[in-house]
């Protein structure tokens, strides 16, 4: 298990485990929490209307990664242990984050997700931004039933960034003149922010002081923006193979990612216009001649330098955190994320 064998040692007076592990090791300690929070899931669906039982019993019964609940157990292992309260923070945790996929699969018009019909192709638009709503609801609903107000409203709060994230995110597109600035707050904001809030409410059902919590928060949001930029990455460099989907997606919805506001920085007049062009009017067939532009550029690498920057931070989080088995899997946590991103240097 990871927590047996993953070592800890400080580079230049960063705190860093070093990898051993696997994704299957990491989860490995808390798979028995895992399970209760997909088995507590599968319960929502005797929350909603019964003539709402087929879309609540396909949207809280699917096969993610279940990051965030992951999260919620390698905290509260940092501090302790787990309890039912962190069960039910990871469920509407999870709740809120399945009801964002459900409306961006309607704006991204995507049919496919973990390779099975989205909710919209399934019974349409209507049908699924409708349930989306209910999704984040139902979610706020149990977070109501906490004996304090604060995890109600944190979790209202961090629904409120993340969904007004995604806005600025469509405002955002085709626009080259975004800065760098801008694409990170977005990420910060629609990705970033519910690892952190995972982070955080496990800690604080576990007790933890102001610190703890701030800690933990801090790393959420440096791990949760390089994971979002790692997944930007996969959509341009990785393998279609490998990542279980379609690549140039983000392309083809005039989302511009860092590797891309690169590119546009690095590049000559005429190639700024012709790439402007191509996302502007883009064809699927356009994604070599992009990804020529990128190679030139050189862009993969410093993106995967920026990428690598924010997991330090992530790392120099946990400084102050108790010596446990949950804070070493946090940082093994980092660890492969930094492995996938030198395998997907690899592989570009």
């Amino acid at each position: 298990m990871l927590a047996a064998e993953t070592k800890v040692a400080r580079v230049n007076g960063a705190l860093r485990s070093i990898p051993t592990s696997s994704w299957k090791e990491i989860v490995e300690p808390v798979e028995p929490f895992l399970e209760a929070v997909s088995l507590r899931l599968a319960r929502q669906v005797n929350e909603f209307d019964p003539a709402l039982a087929p879309y609540a019993e396909y949207a809280l019964t699917g096969h993610g990664k279940h990051l965030r609940p992951t999260l919620v157990a390698l905290a509260a292992n940092s501090l302790g242990k787990v309890n039912d309260s962190h069960v039910t923070i990871a469920v509407i945790i999870e709740m809120v984050h399945l009801a964002t996929l459900v409306h961006d699969d309607i704006m991204d018009e995507a049919e496919i997700r973990r390779g099975q019909l989205t909710l919209a192709a399934n019974w349409g638009n209507e049908i699924a931004v409708l349930f989306g709503d209910c999704l984040f609801a139902q979610a706020l609903k149990l977070a109501a039933g906490f004996p304090t107000p604060e995890i109600c409203r944190a979790v209202a709060t961090s629904t409120n960034t993340v969904c007004s994230g995604e806005i600025l995110q469509t405002r955002h597109r085709r626009n080259f003149e975004r800065s760098r600035r801008e694409y990170f707050r977005v990420l910060e904001m629609k990705t970033a922010e519910l690892f952190a809030l995972s982070c955080e409410l496990a800690a604080c059902l576990s007790g933890a002081g102001a610190a703890e919590r701030a800690a933990l928060r801090q790393f959420g949001l440096a791990f949760g923006t390089a994971y979002q930029i790692y997944d930007d990455c996969v959509d341009l460099f990785g393998s279609e193979a490998a990542a279980g989907k379609s690549l140039g997606t983000d392309l083809a919805k005039g989302k511009l990612t860092l590797p891309v506001l690169l590119a546009w920085e690095r590049a000559a007049a005429g190639e700024r216009v012709r790439l402007e062009e191509m996302i502007q009017d883009w064809q699927p067939g356009l994604m070599p001649r992009v990804s020529e532009l990128l190679a030139r550029h050189d862009t993969l690498a410093p993106t995967l330098e920026i990428l690598g920057q924010h997991l330090d931070r992530a790392r120099e989080a946990l400084r102050g955190l108790p010596d446990s088995d949950g804070r070493t899997s946090l940082l093994g946590l980092t660890d492969f994320l930094t492995r996938q991103t030198e395998a997907l240097g690899v592989c570009a």
